[in-house]
């Protein structure tokens, strides 16, 4: 039977899942050499009040390359072309490590089950520690201020009931974000759809210096293989959240 959790966006804290307002955003992928670049929204929320001894805010993603070495982004960057079925696939180390992790996770669920398992397809799609790991990239992608593939891992259309200049708008003071997987219980299953609970300690540091710690689970879910799912209700994706300060 599925659980009820409540959603971490319900109220604003800076690090959470969530901004307060709306607006219209998206995040576009230039073909040929597999980097993206963030559309800027029509309108942000408004600003917060001005804190001392900021951090300015990324223009752009870091980079794979930046975050991990050109070298370990190269094996990675490897592994995504490998496994991608893609025309134009975002496998380019100027990208951000969680959008080349996530389009690996995509394609590695595409063609689960569709004959011998693919090098780099690890965990296999369908395990709790592959739902773990939409949470692990979920705050990667925060933590390299891709907030269109952090937004994505709510699924294709992104957290419901919220746009994504809403979404990115939330994490403008975050500077750093760190999350911590606890061990995970067992899953559960209802109405054609897989639940894993994933517990969680997050870490944040906002661009003042201050320091955030937040405590709680989120639940991701994918579809059990049901006739007529789309590839992206196969995944594993956030389905709710319960966060709170500790």
């Amino acid at each position: 039977m599925k659980q009820t959790w409540i959603a971490a966006a319900s109220w604003c804290a800076p690090l959470l899942l969530a901004g307060c307002g709306s607006a219209d955003g998206r995040t576009e992928r230039a073909a040929g050499d597999g980097a993206t670049t963030t559309t800027a929204p029509a309108s942000r929320p408004a600003a917060a009040a001005p804190v001392a001894a900021t951090t300015p805010r990324r223009t752009r993603p870091l980079s794979c390359a930046a975050e991990i070495g050109a070298a370990a982004a190269a094996r990675r960057v490897a592994i995504c072309r490998n496994v991608s079925p893609a025309t134009h696939p975002p496998c380019n180390a100027v990208n951000s490590c969680a959008l080349i992790d996530d389009e690996i996770a995509r394609s590695c669920a595409l063609f689960d089950g569709k004959g011998a398992p693919m090098p780099g397809c690890t965990p296999p799609p369908k395990s709790a520690a592959a739902a773990a790991a939409v949470v692990q990239r979920y705050y990667a992608a925060l933590n390299a201020g891709d907030y269109g593939t952090a937004w994505q891992q709510w699924g294709d259309d992104g957290r419901p009931g919220q746009t994504y200049a809403a979404f990115a708008g939330g994490f403008a003071h975050t500077r750093t974000t760190r999350v911590t997987i606890g061990t995970l219980p067992p899953g559960d299953a209802g109405a054609g759809s897989l639940y894993q609970p994933v517990p969680v300690t997050v870490d944040a540091t906002l661009d003042d210096g201050r320091h955030q710690r937040f405590r709680g689970r989120y639940v991701v879910r994918r579809v059990n293989d049901v006739d007529g799912a789309s590839p992206g209700q196969l995944r594993w994706h956030i389905d709710s959240a319960q966060l709170k300060p500790g």
